[in-house]
């Protein structure tokens, strides 16, 4: 399915959403050329901008009477190349679709449209008692409907889980403009859980438009600590010893010294020391009583794998600055370097320090800049290749090296995405993890849902 956007498909757009909500303009295009993984770069046909699930469904309809194809974007954050259209295509983006239509405290749920960025909704619940769970580290700027796409974690998932756990219910809209009610009203419906199937499909089945999720009670109690090691691998070693122990931290994130150093040379610097290796955040939280305990339990850990420094906060202000070089870490690349490919393969924990020292010597072998920043709770791995995608051959190199990290990883029992998804960037990887049938039954669901094949096409199946 191809075909170029005529001016009678333009104009019925506009006259659905609105002329000012559809751009065609090449120069205003550049923004959607890419999202968060700038080494793919493809400038959409158009971009139209729907405010609710009745304009989706006519845009779509409109779209697919026309044979061209849709790519839904939410905020661009997504790290997998997901969200790319070209020319021949059309993005539905979701910023106008940014309202919290209510929640409901006595449920603890909330109904919500895709574009809510995700802080906002625990903004928007605090003032009852409760919270968003889910926390990618792009929160601030990351949209509920690309955290349903991607199944997004992050840094607390380790306790707390990832988006599945917290959806309940969606409106759906397909590729010929059917809407489908998944769920809702915060329980199980009869048959087959096709919420639980639309949630990670990577815009690839259709768009939600509407979107009711679990929200949590403010933990009562935090603690959180900041261990510095002179060696990568005594951090990945001190994770396990943790874990083993029979703690359930809610997050365990390791920082590198590419990474420290990048943070501290920006306006992000959070006063981490720059001549450590790993920096290794801790965090527990949860009622009061016992808090204390699990916080000694694994600050003795970290000293006893090799720490040279362990630092508590002891007040909110403190724990933000300890979380710091963590959440900014990604912000503080854009001056490093250009170009950014995040890879993102999940391993065993017990093989952290080996999979670890391979990816450092895949750098070094290629020559090439690594920084790791990664939820090591979980094993999900992310080795940020720095480099500039306007020299060829750096660029092959980090293709090159890029494939290299992920047969290590799923050579140690592990996969080859934990949360950002398959996207473009990966596609070419899911025949390392997946047989033949298994692809086949993928394609079959993705048919299922989308038999036109309109919905973003050339994205996770090879």
């Amino acid at each position: 399915m191809s075909a170029a956007l005529t001016s009678e498909v333009t104009a019925d757009l506009q006259a659905i959403v609105g002329e000012q909500w559809v751009i065609t303009d090449p120069v205003r295009l550049l923004a959607y050329e890419s999202d968060g993984l700038t080494a793919y770069r493809r400038p959409p046909g158009a971009v139209v901008l729907p405010a609710d699930t009745d304009d989706v469904s006519q845009v779509m309809a409109c779209l697919a009477h026309a044979e061209v194809p849709v790519v839904p974007r939410g905020a661009g954050t997504g790290l997998s190349g997901g969200a790319l259209a070209g020319p021949d295509a059309v993005i539905v983006a979701t910023p106008r679709m940014n309202r919290i239509v209510h929640v409901d405290p006595e449920n603890r749920l909330a109904l919500l449209q895709p574009g809510v960025i995700n802080a906002d909704l625990t903004v928007a619940a605090r003032p009852h008692g409760l919270y968003y769970a889910p926390d990618p580290s792009s929160q601030s700027a990351c949209t509920i409907g690309g955290n349903v796409a991607e199944n997004a974690g992050g840094p607390h998932c380790l306790k707390y889980g990832v988006t599945s756990r917290y959806v309940t219910g969606l409106t759906v809209v397909l590729y010929d403009g059917e809407v489908l009610r998944l769920g809702g009203l915060g329980r199980d419906s009869a048959g087959y859980d096709l919420t639980g199937v639309f949630i990670g499909s990577e815009g690839c089945f259709g768009i939600a438009t509407e979107i009711e999720v679990r929200l949590l009670p403010i933990p009562q109690a935090t603690r959180t600590l900041l261990a510095m090691f002179d060696q990568l691998e005594d951090a990945g070693e001190a994770v396990s010893a943790i874990v083993a122990r029979g703690l359930l931290p809610a997050a365990l994130e390791i920082i590198d010294r590419e990474t420290i150093q990048a943070v501290e040379a920006s306006i992000f610097a959070a006063g981490y020391p720059v001549d450590v290796e790993a920096a290794l955040v801790i965090e527990f939280d949860g009622i009061e009583a016992g808090l204390d305990f699990e916080a000694e339990e694994a600050e003795r850990c970290c000293w006893e794998k090799g720490a040279r420094e362990v630092r508590r906060a002891r007040s909110e202000e403190e724990r933000l600055a300890l979380w710091q070089g963590r959440k900014k870490a990604f912000g503080a690349f854009g001056r490093v370097a250009p170009d950014l490919l995040v890879q993102d393969a999940t391993v065993p924990r017990t093989r952290l320090p080996e999979v670890l020292r391979a990816i450092t010597e895949i750098g070094h072998r290629y020559g090439l800049r690594l920084a790791n920043v990664f939820h090591a709770g979980d094993g999900n791995l992310h080795p940020n290749i720095l480099f500039d995608r306007s020299d060829a051959d750096e660029l092959a190199r980090v293709e090159q090296a890029s494939r290299e990290i992920m047969a290590v990883c799923v050579e140690a029992g592990g996969t080859i995405t934990g949360e950002h998804g398959v996207g473009l960037d990966k596609r070419g990887y899911m025949r390392m993890v997946h047989s033949r049938d298994v692809l086949e039954v993928m394609r079959a669901t993705k048919k299922a849902f989308d038999p036109w094949g309109g919905m973003n096409p050339g994205k996770v199946l090879p």
